[in-house]
């Protein structure tokens, strides 16, 4: 199964444009994440109705932070995209009266809702903002070399 890497391919994305002046088009982020523009407008879409990305048409058209990125979290990029599990592993429930496996599903359980608790607590704490400063402080020491 593959992983969903839409998540830090949108926050890559975000912080790019958080460093241009002007719009980016959709062919652009496209080239970026080596993917189709049509893919890039219908996710940047879901961005732009909880607010965080705008949209410019016209010949110098293109896609706009709406937000500054110190006030944008992690977790709201996530919620944005419409992620329903952060797991992609689950119970088994073929067998509901089955009592190894109600066993089992009740340790998995609450294993994972403490794990995706502390993942989306994390998620919450970290904004694109300090993601763009631990990108300077890198930039910035390559530089030096």
């Amino acid at each position: 199964m593959r992983n969903d890497t839409r998540l830090s391919r949108m926050l890559h994305v975000l912080i790019h444009m958080g460093r241009q002046e002007g719009p980016t088009t959709s062919e652009r982020l496209a080239q970026m994440l080596q993917t189709n523009a049509v893919v890039v407008r219908r996710t940047m879409a879901l961005l732009k109705k909880q607010g965080y990305v705008c949209s410019e048409k016209g010949h110098h058209g293109g896609w706009k932070l709406a937000k500054p990125l110190a006030s944008i979290s992690l977790l709201n990029i996530h919620e944005a995209l419409g992620a329903k599990s952060i797991f992609s592993i689950g119970l088994a429930t073929e067998h509901p009266q089955c009592l190894v496996e109600q066993a089992v599903n009740t340790a998995l359980e609450g294993a994972f809702e403490a794990a995706q608790a502390m993942l989306l607590e994390r998620l919450a704490a970290v904004t694109l903002g300090d993601l763009a400063g631990e990108f300077e402080r890198r930039f910035e020491g390559c530089a030096g070399q």
